[in-house]
């Protein structure tokens, strides 16, 4: 009886999240493919299917150039956050117990993940205008020192769990630590790279605060600030709007579905270890 229980309780769970998950993006479907005058029962099927949403929804956004801009902010981040935030993690991992300078900066950096970013948000604008990083340059520089305390506590976690017999081996052949990073550290971090390069991705692409304050130029803007362009002052259109969504959200859901698998074991092989 209490197997049998366990199991009721589980799939009325699943039953539950399913339909908290599914909900939102049936509505938000139905809304894009729906005809404005069809506007009266929202969870209703369409009477006729509108397609033009999508076009009239590309053109509104200026939707390949706000593609662009997303892409190379999103790109640039990801390939210089791999780089630099696993090597700023090995050298704090092996060199904590021996300094206390890296002891101090590894709390540092961690204790920068529970500070809001609201809290920072003016203090940022207002430097960021200053040195004249409120463009697309300056707000891949800031993703990058942004995701360091995420990414050093995700990378520390892994570094730890590979021997230092490993580094004094490669020593001994005559490698310099750069080299003993890139040719025996690095392969090795495979799970929590992975892991760093998926969640850095779905952040920097689904971001929308920091764009907000600092990309005051159009021509600049990310596909999360075009999604302004369907909002007036006294209406909303919302067929246009949600097939923008639609839209902006595939490419961050197609990597998702294809990469969770990696997400989930590198998160836990860093927790184990």
């Amino acid at each position: 009886m209490k197997h049998k229980s366990n199991i009721l309780v589980t799939a009325m769970l699943f039953a539950g999240a399913g339909f908290v998950i599914l909900l939102p993006l049936y509505m938000t479907v139905m809304i894009a493919i729906k005809d404005p005058s069809d506007m009266n029962q929202v969870l209703a099927l369409p009477k006729k299917i509108r397609l033009l949403n999508f076009v009239d929804a590309w053109k509104l956004t200026e939707f390949p150039r706000k593609f662009l801009n997303t892409t190379c902010i999103t790109l640039v981040n990801l390939a210089a956050t791999l780089i630099t935030n696993s090597f700023v993690a090995y050298a704090i991992t092996r060199n904590r117990k021996k300094h206390v300078f890296f002891r101090m900066m590894y709390y540092y950096f961690v204790s920068a993940m529970f500070i809001p970013f609201c809290v920072i948000m003016l203090p940022l604008v207002v430097q960021a205008n200053f040195f004249h990083l409120a463009n697309i340059f300056g707000i891949t520089f800031l993703y990058i020192v942004f995701g360091l305390p995420m990414n050093t506590f995700i990378y520390c976690g892994a570094v730890k769990s590979i021997p230092s017999a490993l580094d004094e081996a490669a020593e001994m052949d005559g490698a310099n630590p750069f080299q003993i990073f890139y040719h025996v550290i690095f392969p090795v971090l495979k799970p929590a790279t992975a892991t760093v390069a998926i969640l850095s991705f779905m952040w920097t692409w689904n971001d929308f605060t920091m764009p907000l304050v600092l990309l005051s130029d159009q021509d600049q803007q990310t596909l999360q600030l075009a999604q302004y362009v369907f909002k007036s002052q006294f209406s909303v259109n919302y067929n246009l709007a949600f097939a923008s969504y639609l839209m902006v959200i595939l490419p961050i859901l197609i990597v998702y579905l294809f990469c969770q698998k990696w997400i989930m074991n590198g998160v836990v092989a860093g927790a184990v270890k």
